[in-house]
């Protein structure tokens, strides 16, 4: 049974439920992987191999007593940008490089609640600023289709611990893509749900009215268990929506029939990788056959916006939520110095990385006296109306399919220094934020053994009629059963 890491969630939780593998045999098969192909790939920056071995063996009491949850005893991993008590929680940063949380996120509790097993924290783009987890300050991630590639960003580590079965299951946050663009880059199954669907109480905020937390996996009925547990409303977030949560596993219905899917011509950008378009292409022919009604000639023409709009309110945003790290109450602080106000200057100058300093600059500006009538109050009229856009787009539509990049993963340092190009990967990610809305990315074919990723997009709060569409194009093709040769 040393193979066990390699189970999707489901049939995971049905062994375990049956009683023919313990929790602490799968969380040992995963620990194993991992040690494997840690050194290759880098996804972790912190593992708590007895922690989690503990944590399976109290699972397996309450499995014993006939009590299984869908997540009661599987591995996950966890983005390191969400608190978990007793476990260092960086961001992927020096400022927080010694920063343990006196308490869990809410995402967190709830996976305890489930009794799951945490293995441990994934590396990220730090402050979750960044597309190709290359702006991590402790290692760039590998992807595991080719190691000189990046993995996405800035979940890249959850998506890369999932394409290399080191564990069942893992959390990402979504900013601007963040779990999407990963999970296409990797080819795995990201979700990032509606604005409010998931608590974000606990995760360190980067743009607070774009966060997201959403799941990565191996599948999509895999996707809808997860969220099926850590959806709710959560009085501790003023922005958690008091909406009921329903069973999304009951949406995995393999049938397209009178769903209406707009394909926006907008998302089929300038400089889209040639192999891309095609796949995407060949994709939409097969939800069509698969008894869906496609209108090729969906259009969002504010759609050009998005980016400006994106990279104006994002870092504004961060401007005032990094604030709060002045190396005075906790995380780095730069001592030698004569004042107070030089040690905060201090600690922010070599505490911060570059992109996470250019963003914060970029953010101030846009806030200063003098220009926040120009820049910020304009987008966020332009938030708007790219907001309604989509509502009006969803009163045709049942879902909107797009890629999820325009190209596949790119060499490790190839957009380092290029912060445009950088910011571009995301251009088919980043108006989804900007609306609030719900989208899933699935794996949807390759191009020279490189992973393409597909978008369906959905209503607010109808991540069931993307899950369905994601299941039912995932059962008819085989994309997701494909693994890197690691």
């Amino acid at each position: 049974m040393d193979d066990l890491y390699k189970l999707p969630l489901t049939q995971a939780h049905q062994l375990l439920k049956e009683k023919k593998v313990s929790s602490v045999e799968l969380t040992t098969a995963c620990l194993s992987r991992l040690t494997r192909v840690e050194d290759k790939v880098h996804a972790c920056v912190t593992i708590c191999e007895d922690a989690a071995l503990e944590q399976a063996k109290k699972a397996d009491k309450v499995i014993r007593s006939g009590e299984t949850k869908p997540l009661t005893g599987i591995p996950a991993l966890i983005k390191d940008n969400m608190c978990t008590k007793g476990i260092k929680t960086t961001c992927s940063s020096k400022i927080l490089g010694n920063f343990v949380p006196p308490y869990d996120a809410t995402v967190v509790e709830k996976l305890k609640a489930e009794k799951a097993v945490i293995l441990g924290k994934t590396n990220m783009d730090e402050f979750a600023m960044g597309s190709s987890t290359e702006n991590s300050a402790f290692f760039p991630t590998r992807n595991p289709w080719d190691v000189d590639r990046v993995p996405g960003g800035s979940s890249g580590g959850s998506a890369v611990a999932i394409a290399t079965d080191e564990a069942i299951y893992a959390l990402g946050s979504d900013t601007g893509g963040s779990i999407r663009q990963p999970a296409g880059f990797c080819s795995v199954v990201g979700l990032k749900p509606t604005y409010g669907r998931i608590s974000r109480f606990g995760l360190v905020a980067f743009a607070s009215s774009l966060d997201q937390i959403g799941p990565l996996t191996k599948t999509v009925a895999d996707c809808a268990l997860v969220l099926n547990v850590i959806a709710s409303h959560d009085p501790r977030d003023s922005t958690s929506a008091p909406y009921p949560v329903p069973d999304y596993t009951k949406a995995l219905i393999p049938d397209l029939k009178k769903l209406r899917i707009g394909i926006p011509k907008e998302y089929f950008v300038e400089g889209m990788q040639k192999e891309v378009r095609t796949s995407i292409e060949t994709a939409i022919k097969k939800l069509e056959e698969l008894g869906a009604e496609i209108d090729c000639d969906a259009s969002l023409p504010l759609t050009k916006y998005a980016l400006a709009v994106y990279y104006i309110l994002a870092p504004s945003e961060a401007s005032a939520n990094l604030a709060r790290y002045d190396g005075v109450k906790y995380g780095f602080s730069y001592q030698d110095t004569n004042n107070m106000w030089e040690a905060m200057e201090k600690t922010k100058q070599f505490g911060f990385g570059a992109e996470v300093k250019r963003r914060i600059m970029l953010g101030t500006y846009a806030l200063s006296a003098g220009y926040y009538d120009a820049y910020y109050l304009k987008a966020q009229k332009v938030r708007t109306l790219i907001r309604g856009e989509f509502d009006q787009a969803f009163q045709k539509y049942d879902a909107l399919v797009t890629p999820t990049s325009p190209t596949v993963p790119f060499k490790l340092g190839e957009k380092v220094d290029d912060p445009m190009q950088m910011y571009l990967s995301d251009v088919c990610t980043l108006p989804i934020n900007i609306a609030g809305l719900p989208a899933i990315s699935i794996p949807a074919g390759f191009a020279d053994g490189l992973p393409i990723g597909m978008q369906i997009i959905g209503k607010p709060f109808d991540e069931e009629t993307i899950l369905r569409i994601a299941f039912t194009y995932e059962q008819a093709t085989d994309w997701h059963t494909r693994k890197p040769p690691i």
